[in-house]
C-alpha cells in the first residue's frame, strides 16, 4: 500500500459499523466465568508513514512477565481510573514504546474485543508522520519492532490455530511475520482492521 493511499484507506475503514468482537467466536462451547465484569482496555495501532511504506508499531513483551510472556502485542493496557480509550492509548504507547503523547494523530477507535482474560480491549488507530527513537519500557518490554502495513491488512495472511488451554481445546487467530508469531486478542483486532479494508477495498 503506497504512503499516499494509506490514510485514506484506514480513514474509510474506521466508517464501517461492525459488530464487536471476542475470544469465544471460534470457540462458542468455551464457558464463561459466571457473573464477571469485563475491564476496559485500550490499545494503539499506530501506522508509521516515515518511511519507504507504512509500517504498524508492535512490542514484544519481556520473557520473565507473568503474564503474556515473550509474547507479541500492540502498546495498550487497561485503563486508570478517569481516563478514555484515546488517553490510555496513548499513556501506554509512551510508557511501553517512547512514542510521544502528541506525535500520533488520532483518527478514531474501533472493536472492541473480549478476551478470555476478562477484558474488553478497544483499538485506537492512529498515524506516525514524524519519527522517533524506539525505547522499550525496561522490564516490560523486549523489543520494539514494525510489519508493513499490507501484511496485516491482508486477509489471506491470516489463519487460525489452537491449543489446549485449561484442559480445553482453544482456537485463535495468528498472522506471523519473519520471526514475530502474532496471535490472540492482538492477532483478531489486526484481522478487524484488515476486514475493514478489505470491505473499503470492494
Amino acid at each position: 500500500m503506497r504512503l499516499s493511499d494509506a490514510e485514506l484507506v484506514l480513514r474509510r475503514a474506521l466508517e464501517a459499523g461492525r459488530a464487536a468482537s471476542s475470544d469465544y467466536d471460534l470457540d462458542p462451547g468455551l464457558p464463561r466465568p459466571a457473573g464477571r465484569e469485563l475491564r476496559p482496555a485500550a490499545v494503539l495501532v499506530a501506522v508509521d508513514l516515515t518511511g519507504p511504506q507504512a509500517r504498524v508499531i508492535l512490542t514484544k513483551r519481556s520473557a520473565h512477565l507473568r503474564h503474556h510472556p515473550g509474547q507479541i502485542a500492540l502498546p495498550g493496557g487497561k485503563l486508570d481510573p478517569g481516563e478514555d480509550i484515546v488517553t490510555a492509548a496513548l499513556r501506554e504507547a509512551r510508557e511501553e514504546v517512547g512514542l510521544p503523547s502528541d506525535l500520533p494523530e488520532v483518527l478514531g477507535t474501533y472493536g472492541s474485543h473480549e478476551t478470555v482474560t476478562g477484558f474488553s480491549v478497544a483499538a485506537v488507530l492512529a498515524l506516525v508522520r514524524s519519527p522517533f527513537i524506539p525505547r522499550p519500557e525496561v522490564g516490560e518490554v523486549a523489543e520494539v519492532f514494525s510489519v508493513p502495513l499490507t501484511h496485516v491488512t491482508t486477509l489471506d495472511n491470516f489463519r487460525v490455530e489452537g491449543r489446549r488451554w485449561q484442559g480445553r481445546h482453544r482456537r485463535y487467530w495468528v498472522v506471523p511475520f519473519g520471526p514475530y508469531y502474532i496471535w490472540g486478542a492482538t492477532a483478531r483486532l489486526l484481522r478487524e482492521l484488515a476486514e475493514r479494508v478489505e470491505a473499503v477495498r470492494g
